[in-house]
């Protein structure tokens, strides 16, 4: 593990830490009051960049597991956002 992958697991980290909080307000709140599904994509697509670069890496690390893990928490965000949209009927 080099200095940069640290580095790069510690940003990951820090930026998967608050999707679990904001999915459970978008669970309970039932509404998308303050939310932009064209943010949900642009950080999605910024995941998914990310996973492609690490498994694409001559030797792809650890850190592939997060920006998974990261990915899956903004999609299950991006769910919530369409099953929101029903239920408060816009």
């Amino acid at each position: 593990m080099t200095l940069l992958g640290i580095l790069e697991a510690g940003m990951l980290f820090c930026f998967g830490f608050a999707w679990p909080f904001n999915i459970y307000k978008s669970y309970k709140a039932r509404t998308n009051t303050g939310k932009s599904l064209l943010f949900l994509i642009v950080i999605w697509t910024g995941y998914l960049m990310g996973i492609l670069f690490k498994a694409l890496s001559p030797n792809p690390d650890f850190v592939l597991w997060l920006y998974v893990l990261n990915i899956t928490m903004v999609s299950i965000d991006i769910a919530l956002y369409y099953r929101n949209k029903v239920i408060s009927g816009i």
